[in-house]
């Protein structure tokens, strides 16, 4: 009888604890193939980013309510309530850091150039060669600020998302898109932009890590994200999310 009342009393706490998991918001962008984008069959927010905060949240005691959010709109979304982090292919600043806490560094990487696929320039780090040219960034990125502060460089055309800018270099509108190379490479891979290629001989300038951000003064939350990153990391999940969306 007394092994019967233990068994009862351990579904009681497990049923317990699963009604009492909360739902937070997470926010994510449409745009950031393969990090985070809309699936227009399902017409919801997936990615590696969204596939990652759901396995931290599975071993953190939490449910993911993924939400659409421009790229410029996720930290002010953030520090007005409307979201609970940030879960998009953010790299962990000093700037950033200063406005939003991040959890630790879940996947390192850089920026990339793409150009048209017949375009055989040497584009060196410093990007003399862009001189008569014109260079596409996304706006409010930490490429776009280091783009603004370098000389001799060709003109700098700012968009709002990284597909635009690969757009324009396809239809010859710009000669060369500056972005996430990870991003890029992956839409050139799954044969979104034939006509484009990823310069080889570039070698990345403003590597950083990307985080999950958390609203400043959620020492608890920031806690618990990093209890169930860890997790992922030592489990193996998070290297299985990284192979499945190519980006090994």
């Amino acid at each position: 009888m007394k092994i019967k009342y233990l068994v009862a009393a351990a579904v009681f706490a497990l049923t317990a604890g699963a009604a009492q998991a909360e739902t937070l918001k997470v926010g994510s962008t449409a745009t950031g193939i393969p990090f985070t984008f809309l699936d227009v069959q399902k017409n919801e927010i997936t990615g590696m980013m969204v596939d990652v905060v759901e396995a931290i949240g599975s071993h953190a005691g939490f449910e993911s309510d993924v939400q659409s959010v421009d790229w410029v709109s996720l930290i002010p979304a953030l520090e007005s309530g409307r979201i609970d982090m940030i879960a998009a292919a953010m790299s962990i600043t000093d700037a950033r850091k200063k406005v939003v806490d991040f959890s630790d560094p879940i996947f390192p990487y850089g920026e990339g150039l793409v150009v048209l696929a017949d375009d055989n320039t040497a584009y060196s780090a410093d990007l003399h060669e862009t001189v008569g040219k014109v260079i596409g960034v996304q706006q409010g990125t930490n490429f776009h600020k280091v783009l603004e502060a370098r000389e001799g460089i060709g003109e700098i055309k700012v968009y709002e998302n990284i597909a635009d800018i690969m757009r324009d270099v396809q239809l010859g509108r710009i000669a060369v898109g500056l972005a996430d190379y990870p991003i890029m490479s992956y839409q050139i891979g799954i044969g979104k932009f034939p006509d484009l290629k990823m310069v080889k001989g570039y070698e990345s300038q403003i590597s950083a890590p990307i985080g999950v951000a958390v609203k400043k003064g959620q020492p608890e939350l920031l806690e618990r994200i990093n209890v169930g990153l860890a997790t992922i990391k030592e489990n193996g999940e998070l290297d299985a999310l990284i192979k499945k969306w190519k980006l090994d």
